[in-house]
């Protein structure tokens, strides 16, 4: 997938380049800059960096990766946290966008960042968070990388207060435990959804209001990607757009489209749906085309509905908040 969150030390990331959450001075700090320094070789980044001179803040220069798996290093300035009112999040966002910019233009292809201004920096975590994804996200539907956004451990990742009590209360509303069944990805199981998807998609759709069901009957017989081409028509929309907001590779959008009988993953089936910006009807029956139903036996069906409900079809911020939440996220 394009965009992937992901727990580890940027220091060991192998890409072509890592972030560093830099200063002005581009003097070696403490926190994930320290880190970078001292895996890359303190004293000659160090040099580089001085004949560099400095950077100023929502900007960002790139050094060499020295010691590190990483070619570059990308030294983005973001801003200190003054309360909200100084600007810093427009800052915030330039900063991940000048550093994808110069990614970019050093013919990267793939980049790791931190949290930039989350640490000694004191920009709330939850709103770093999303500055984030959003300007990463932005970035991606018109430009072609791969980028990871890099925590260290959970306590590092956090949504809004008052998103994680609204998805809490969703849960908890429509979340059924049911040990038997977890979504593991097995063989067994996805036979298991494929057989019973059927019958759930249809009882669903039979008894909502959103389609007819002379328009169930006419596309009974349709495979995944037949109804994939036949809504992306529907919707005005260019393969590119779809892809990208489906967060997915576009080898593999090519393979869909282009094989009428390709089954694809449950996690590809759910993310087009999200691109396509399928309300839960349209979403149970395109994805039966497939196989597959969604769950309130399985958490991340549950985030997943909660989002299609509330009409939120940016895949970056779902996954924002499965990964908040321990689940998988969506794409590939």
């Amino acid at each position: 997938m394009p965009f992937e969150i992901v727990r580890n030390d940027i220091t060991n990331m192998k890409v072509d380049a890592i972030v560093n959450a830099a200063n002005t001075r581009l003097k070696m700090g403490g926190g994930v800059c320290g880190a970078i320094f001292s895996a890359a070789g303190a004293e000659k980044l160090q040099a580089e960096c001085d004949r560099i001179g400095g950077c100023e803040t929502g900007k960002s220069v790139i050094t060499g990766g020295y010691a590190l798996p990483a070619r570059y290093i990308i030294h983005a300035v973001g801003p200190i946290w003054m309360g909200g009112g100084d600007n810093e999040k427009q800052l915030l966002h330039s900063a991940y966008t000048s550093a994808l910019v110069l990614a970019e233009e050093n013919r990267c292809q793939s980049v790791a960042f931190p949290l930039v201004s989350s640490g000694i920096y004191g920009y709330p975590k939850d709103q770093a968070i999303h500055v984030a994804i959003s300007a990463i996200g932005e970035f991606l539907l018109e430009h072609d990388m791969m980028v990871y956004l890099v925590v260290f451990d959970e306590k590092a990742f956090s949504l809004s207060e008052k998103l994680t009590s609204s998805i809490r209360e969703y849960i908890d509303a429509n979340y059924v435990e049911n040990a038997a069944r977890k979504d593991t990805g097995s063989r067994v199981q996805e036979f298991e959804y494929a057989q019973e998807s059927k019958p759930k998609v249809a009882e669903y759709i039979l008894s909502s209001s959103k389609r007819s069901l002379e328009d169930v009957v006419e596309h009974l017989d349709e495979t995944f990607s037949a109804a994939m081409l036949r809504l992306i028509d529907e919707k005005k929309m260019a393969d590119t757009e779809v892809y990208k907001k489906a967060n997915l590779d576009r080898k593999l959008f090519s393979k869909i489209r282009s094989d009428a009988h390709y089954k694809p993953g449950r996690a590809t089936a759910i993310a087009l749906s999200i691109a396509l910006k399928l309300n839960l009807d349209e979403t149970l029956d395109l994805m039966g085309k497939a196989g597959y139903t969604l769950s309130n036996s399985n958490k991340s069906d549950v985030i997943i509905k909660y989002f299609i409900e509330k009409e939120n079809h940016n895949i970056f911020e779902v996954n924002e908040a499965l990964f908040a939440f321990g689940q998988p996220v969506l794409g590939r």
